[in-house]
């Protein structure tokens, strides 16, 4: 669900080049521009609701995991980016869009608690809750298809289908 008023507050991020390669990297089993969109629109929708400064909450929301990464690395180095790819989205997201304190301190302490940088607002915590929960949503959301083509196949097996 789409609102006028949200597609205008982040239209220049959603028309910028670079944030469109997201569309294109795969991110709990969606892509990274999906899993973006759908937390800064919810974090906008609950923002607006409690009355808080929900532009920059949408803003930021959709930069928080703006950044890119090599699809070959290791294990270790994808483990590791958990901690360290919000320094990699404010790094990008000051690149192509002037960033207000706000905006700034929501994707650099999304990851908290796991990352230690401290949420200072209240916008804040509610992108880093929203992002937690939309990534749970979108991870339960892939192995389900997983589950369901593992299951398939055992009765194709069980009953001789499949050898």
């Amino acid at each position: 669900m789409k609102t006028e008023e949200f597609e205008t507050i982040v239209q220049d991020i959603l028309d910028n080049k670079e944030f469109n390669e997201t569309k294109y990297i795969e991110h709990h089993g969606v892509t990274r521009f999906d899993h973006l969109y759908r937390v800064a629109y919810l974090s906008y929708r609950i923002a607006k609701k409690l009355h808080f400064r929900y532009e920059e909450v949408a803003r930021a929301a959709l930069l928080h995991d703006f950044f890119f990464s090599d699809e070959l690395r290791s294990r270790k180095e994808k483990f590791l980016s958990t901690f360290i790819h919000p320094k990699w989205a404010l790094k990008n997201s000051k690149k192509y869009f002037k960033l207000t304190k706000l905006e700034e301190n929501i994707i650099e302490s999304h990851m908290f608690p796991i990352n230690p940088k401290i949420p200072k607002h209240k916008e804040s915590f509610l992108v880093s809750i929203v992002d937690k929960f939309v990534a749970s949503y979108e991870f339960l959301l892939k192995f389900k298809v997983k589950f369901k083509y593992a299951f398939n196949v055992l009765i194709l097996v069980l009953f001789g289908v499949v050898k």
